[in-house]
């Protein structure tokens, strides 16, 4: 009769112990375990200082948190010296899993999405479905289970980039199959365990896929940190220049932001120019004080986007001064558009003049002939204002058609 064979339980590759004939595998388990710790330490410490200076963004400090819990299942496992009770193997999980979903949690912040409730929910239910196994001596069953919700929540990351509209499209799918390769890692972990057929207990001899999970999961690591960080910096890069050529105010780009996108350029011809000015806009802040002019500023910007849309360029030139550049498709339009805005303005009733009237506004409209330069049209337009408010205010004009 063959001898019986004194079996312990085989776990997957974050968990199984070193192999016993080192020579055997490329790597030995203890040393990727160990790398993986300092890989994931410092890309959390890189994240935590980029959140110290960049407080609103709060995708940076769940992500912390999540790979700081992450090196700490990892520094545990590492120290569990042999010993494969309940204990030893459901803490580390626990907080493997809790370390993951606060990632979740980060891509979902990161990707401007408020409900964190599907994050709390795969943590509690992964803890659960993958811990239980253990409690009841089911220790290659939760080898297998713990492998399989390691995927799922690595698949959900996955997907969440996937989904994602941004214009870092590039760096974002590529982050995205960094993930999607791990889970299909562990996925296939998982599976090559349930071609063994071992549920109770494994033989102690690691296994070659072991290892290779470990490798795929330390590289993949690396190469999401080194990306994340890539986005933040793309992030925080592009909200800086937004700011430079938004008005604060009023949320409008700014004097800067019109010319450096028409600066110097030749204008399209049909392209349409118009000049807002609000009518005695002195009158308002001495009557109502900056703040009640800042508030009639504000609703302004707000009418201009209202009627306007994203297709044309809103910008705040001046003090109570405001441009609008529509596209050649719209110029026909562009007339009634500023007379419907006119009377839309006027029929809110924002505090005007000493006399209590309603706020107005006049406005100047010029339309881009062959071969002419944005300057002369926006100047153009300038004198169409200028007119409405010599004959009266509160009215739309619209320049002579410049000749070829």
């Amino acid at each position: 009769m063959r001898g019986k064979v004194t079996k312990r339980c085989h776990l997957p590759a974050i968990t199984s112990p070193p192999p016993a004939n080192a020579s055997a595998m490329p790597f030995e388990y203890t040393t990727l375990l160990v790398a993986a710790i300092f890989s994931s330490s410092a890309i959390a410490f890189t994240l935590l200082t980029n959140w110290i200076g960049m407080r609103k963004e709060r995708s940076l400090i769940l992500s912390s948190i999540g790979l700081i819990l992450l090196s700490l299942a990892l520094a545990l496992m590492s120290m569990r010296n042999g010993r494969y009770d309940t204990l030893t193997l459901s803490v580390p999980f626990s907080l493997l899993l809790v370390g993951l979903s606060f990632i979740h949690a980060s891509i979902r912040v990161f990707l401007r999405k408020t409900n964190l409730w599907p994050s709390v929910i795969l943590a509690a239910s992964t803890i659960v479905l993958s811990i239980t196994p253990y409690f009841i001596g089911l220790m290659g069953l939760g080898g297998i289970i713990i492998n399989v919700t390691t995927a799922l929540i690595l698949a959900l990351c996955a997907f969440e980039y996937f989904a994602a509209r941004t214009d870092s499209r590039l760096t974002v799918l590529t982050v995205g199959s960094l993930y999607l390769l791990i889970a299909v890692s562990y996925l296939t972990t998982a599976g090559l365990l349930v071609m063994e057929g071992e549920w109770i207990l494994y033989p102690v001899e690691d296994r070659w896929y072991d290892s290779a999970n470990a490798i795929i999961t330390l590289l993949g690591i690396t190469g999401i940190g080194a990306l994340t960080v890539t986005l933040q910096f793309s992030r925080a890069s592009k909200s800086d220049l937004k700011a430079a050529r938004t008005d604060p105010l009023t949320g409008v780009f700014n004097r800067r932001a019109l010319f450096e996108r028409f600066d110097a350029e030749t204008a399209i011809p049909g392209q349409a120019v118009l000049v807002f000015d609000l009518d005695h806009f002195k009158q308002v802040n001495d009557r109502l004080g900056h703040a009640g002019g800042d508030s009639v500023l504000r609703g302004f910007g707000e009418i201009l986007q209202q009627h306007f849309g994203d297709d044309a360029m809103i910008a705040r030139i001046g003090g109570e001064e405001f441009c609008v550049v529509v596209d050649e498709h719209n110029s026909r339009q562009a007339g009634e558009m500023a007379e419907d805005l006119r009377l839309g303005f006027a029929s809110l009733n924002l505090p005007g003049g000493r006399d209590g009237s309603a706020a107005t506004v006049s406005i100047g409209l010029a339309t881009a002939g062959p071969d002419e330069s944005f300057e002369s049209v926006l100047s153009r337009a300038d004198a169409a204002l200028y007119k409405a408010k010599r004959g009266g205010r509160n009215t739309v004009r619209m320049a002579s058609v410049r000749a070829a």
